[in-house]
């Protein structure tokens, strides 16, 4: 299980470069999308740090929530950057014009890069990395 929650935090981390690129290049939509995946993958190694895995977006979303956050565990405050990075997603993939603004990405990005940080240092005090 270790080697499974370390992959997704690598993979989490080697999304949060390509979305400052992506932004920096006014790709805003796809600079979100990025940022969301980055905290998504984190929010699974949390969620399989106990053992629970799950098939869709809004499940692990939820499962966070409730397994984390409701719990104290881990900030509210991170579950609700998490949902609001995947509203902006959603927005930033299924909308056929692009709808999000650098503001957007700026807020999300420093957001996103606490998020991964928190979770792997609770993570490693865990004993689960």
């Amino acid at each position: 299980m270790n080697e499974s929650i370390e992959a997704l935090i690598e993979k989490a981390h080697r999304f949060l470069r390509p979305a400052e690129i992506l932004r920096a290049a006014g790709g805003y939509d796809s600079a979100a999308s990025r940022l969301y995946y980055a905290m998504l993958y984190c929010a699974q190694a949390a969620l399989l740090s106990r053992g629970l895995t799950f098939k869709s977006h809004r499940s692990v979303l939820a499962a966070f929530g409730r397994h984390f956050a409701k719990t104290g565990e881990l900030s509210v405050e991170m579950h609700r950057w998490l949902l609001d990075a995947f509203d902006k997603r959603q927005l930033g993939d299924y909308v056929p014009v692009p709808s999000l603004e650098v503001a957007d990405v700026e807020d999300l990005q420093p957001k996103a890069a606490a998020f991964v940080e928190r979770i792997e240092a609770w993570l490693r005090e865990k004993g689960a990395m």
